[in-house]
């Protein structure tokens, strides 16, 4: 089974990816966040602008570093900014 990472997106994401859940393949060791996200924007063109602004969640926390590893079999969550009244 090939190493991955589950990838949750939200609001803008969502519709600029196209779907609300992917599966991204990664190395067995995994990568840093900084690096999942510039995979994602390299894979998706359309999420580049979200990301710059979005905020990101690794198994249930917000990332208070994009140096955080992020490793096989983890859930990493897109969170743009919301808006609403």
């Amino acid at each position: 089974m090939a190493a991955r990472v589950t990838v949750l997106f939200f609001a803008t994401a969502r519709v600029a990816v196209g779907t609300a859940r992917i599966h991204f393949p990664v190395a067995r060791n995994g990568l840093t966040a900084r690096s999942l996200i510039r995979a994602l924007a390299s894979s998706y063109p359309k999420l580049a602008p979200t990301l710059r602004a979005s905020r990101f969640v690794l198994n249930g926390e917000y990332l208070s570093s994009l140096a955080t590893p992020v490793r096989p079999g983890d859930e990493f969550a897109v969170h743009p900014p919301y808006g609403g009244g």
